[in-house]
């Protein structure tokens, strides 16, 4: 089992006035970092998810551990913690070109299937293919 792993570097878009990333744009880098594993490791682009589904996030712990700075580039790392039938547990680190941890915590997202007039949604268990996916990034 292993990682999914991607690099980001802090831009100025990031940052706040004291020069250091502004919280919120940690969440959007979360968001992206779920986003490429759903598109690169599990085959399920959100272009094409969001047709008939979604991956909202229901729950998500976040511990702010140190500084970003602008400039500097961050190793994101996710992993499975747990899966159940339509939600996944996952872990996830950041950590800076010193080997600081910048952020940690978990997030759990829940598979939806969303009803054809966009206005209600329920829980809809992953389908086995997708679950052998997601597995190989249990720790």
């Amino acid at each position: 089992m292993s990682y999914f792993i991607k690099e980001e570097q802090i831009r100025f878009r990031h940052t706040d006035f004291a020069g250091i990333v502004f919280y919120p744009r940690f969440l959007e880098m979360l968001n992206d970092l779920v986003e490429d594993w759903f598109d690169e490791a599990l085959d399920r682009p959100f272009s094409k998810i969001h047709e008939t589904n979604g991956i909202p996030t229901v729950d998500l712990k976040v511990q702010f551990k140190n500084a970003a700075r602008i400039g500097e580039i961050l190793t994101k790392k996710l992993w499975v913690k747990e899966l159940k039938s339509s939600s996944v547990v996952c872990g996830f680190k950041f950590v800076n070109q010193q080997d600081k941890t910048v952020l940690e915590g978990e997030v759990t997202l829940v598979n939806v299937a969303i009803a054809e007039d966009r206005k209600t949604i329920k829980a809809e268990a992953f389908n086995d293919e997708v679950k052998k996916k997601i597995m190989n990034y249990k720790l």
